[in-house]
């Protein structure tokens, strides 16, 4: 079939692209912006822009199409997003039925026992506003997805990972029926050979019906973490969210609506759609060990990613999600002379800002057991892959336009500095630059807030100071050239 995966750069759609793709199917995956889905070198699959919220790049997207896969949702940017979501699927049915799409599958999510959370309604309302249209729609409801990366199934590990003792809310009583990725793709694909499906809603769950605290309890087993739980029957899950955002590096604008969600039950029937789709399902015990060697199975990526077991030093008790800084300074200087710049960072250069502060964090570290400063680098001007620059590893590298270094300094946790360059029309250039720290356990978070205050100077002033270094240097090469 002719397919189109509309949300490919999100988890689930850049999971099941590939999947499609390998099955056979023709396969356009869209997302807002096209190079980031270029970036993971699937193999024959159409890369296009599209934006739910702009009609015309949908008829484009659509164009020739005989199902689309639905997997957008707007929960990570924060108040407003129900209103967002449902224009956004307006918009997307509509679209369909000009393009005469055959079918629509979309996941959405389990309907709760009780009232459903903001993040939960908007789930539903998505599906509702979907078959107001002519175009049959396939929904798949899902709760608690099992697999690296998935928001649920990562608040969970960073819990059992980042607390000795942990202080369980009230909403560990709660159930669900948590689902192995490998299982919820395998009904997202399924689904397209079952015509039957086509118009029908169909929840889709784990065998095992638990509450949160066995799921927390089970991976620390699997992890070999202790698990030390201490319930607080007072931390309502709206405090909680506020908590989790300090114990755990999921983004607080995606725990935030996901965990208002779990003050009741959310338990599936998924006998409707075993009628048509009988697959073996892995248990939830089973579903965290796949996922776990999936993570070690993963290819190194050739950029820092999210999530990448390359760039969390090989360790899953790393964060999956990362705390961090970026900074992006516009430049009237080329990107030729930003990149001489930056090529050229560490060592006798130094780092533009705060020197002295890193010669300081260079010397504790040496001081601790670590490699410190004293490797500077090979070569005051050339870099490649390899190359130990300092406390830091040149990991990645596109000449010219990107250089990302992996920190081989002693950390509790795993961190990571990306620069990009970009060419703009003008002839000027954009600096974008980059700071990841990825924490492990309770001393990974403590060492990231005691030093938040300093990241704020140095990761913003850095990248302003080489943007103002690449400045200089292009005015004297051109006034040498003019005087020449």
């Amino acid at each position: 079939m002719n397919i189109l995966v509309l949300g490919a750069s999100g988890y689930i759609g850049s999971h099941l692209v590939p999947r499609l793709a390998t099955a056979g199917h023709a396969v356009r995956a869209a997302a807002r912006r096209a190079d980031v889905l270029e970036a993971r070198g699937w193999q024959g699959v159409d890369c296009v822009s599209a934006d739910a919220f702009d009609a015309a790049t949908l008829d484009r997207a659509l164009e020739g199409v005989d199902v689309a896969y639905y997997l957008v949702h707007s929960m990570g940017g924060g108040g407003g997003f129900a209103e967002r979501d449902k224009r956004a699927a307006e918009n997307f049915r509509d679209a369909a039925a000009r393009a005469g799409v055959r079918r629509i599958v979309y996941l959405g999510g389990i309907r709760p026992s009780g009232e459903a959370s903001m993040h939960l309604a908007s789930r539903l309302e998505t599906g509702d506003v979907l078959r107001a249209g002519p175009v049959p729609v396939t929904e798949l409801r899902a709760g608690l997805i099992v697999g690296a990366g998935s928001v649920g199934f990562e608040v969970i590990r960073d819990l059992v990972n980042h607390l000795p003792v942990m202080v369980t809310p009230r909403w560990v009583q709660s159930r669900t029926q948590a689902i192995a990725l490998d299982d919820l793709l395998a009904y997202l694909q399924g689904v397209l050979d079952q015509p039957e499906t086509a118009g029908g809603t169909y929840d889709v769950c784990g065998p095992d019906n638990l509450v949160y605290r066995d799921l927390l309890a089970i991976y620390a087993k699997v992890a070999g973490r202790p698990f030390r739980p201490l319930r607080v029957p007072f931390l309502t899950p709206r405090l909680s969210s506020l908590w989790l955002g300090l114990v755990t590096s999921v983004p607080i604008s995606v725990a935030r609506p996901l965990v208002d969600g779990l003050k009741t039950d959310l338990v599936g029937d998924d006998a409707a759609i075993r009628k048509s789709l009988p697959i073996p399902l892995h248990t939830y015990e089973e579903a965290i060990r796949a996922a776990l060697a999936r993570e070690r199975a993963e290819p190194i990526p050739a950029r820092w990613a999210e999530g990448a077991l390359a760039f969390r030093g090989y360790n899953p008790d790393v964060s999956f999600y990362s705390k961090g800084e970026s900074a992006e300074f516009d430049t009237a200087a080329p990107a030729a002379a930003v990149w001489d710049v930056v090529r050229g960072i560490g060592g006798k250069n130094g780092y533009y800002y705060a020197d002295t502060l890193w010669w300081i964090r260079g010397a504790f570290d040496r001081l601790i057991g670590g490699v410190g400063l004293r490797r500077g680098r090979r070569d005051p001007r050339d870099v490649r892959i390899g190359d130990a620059i300092d406390f830091w590893r040149v990991v990645g590298l596109e000449q010219g336009s990107r250089l990302t270094l992996l920190a081989e300094m002693k950390l509790p946790g795993a961190a990571v500095l990306e620069f990009t360059v970009a060419p703009q029309e003008s002839g000027g250039s954009t600096l974008k630059m980059e700071a990841r720290f990825h924490p492990s356990g309770v001393w990974g978070l403590l060492y990231w807030y005691s030093l938040v205050p300093a990241h704020n100077f140095i990761f913003r002033r850095m990248p302003r100071n080489i943007v103002r270094a690449a400045e200089r240097n292009f005015r004297r090469a051109n006034g040498t050239r003019a005087s020449a």
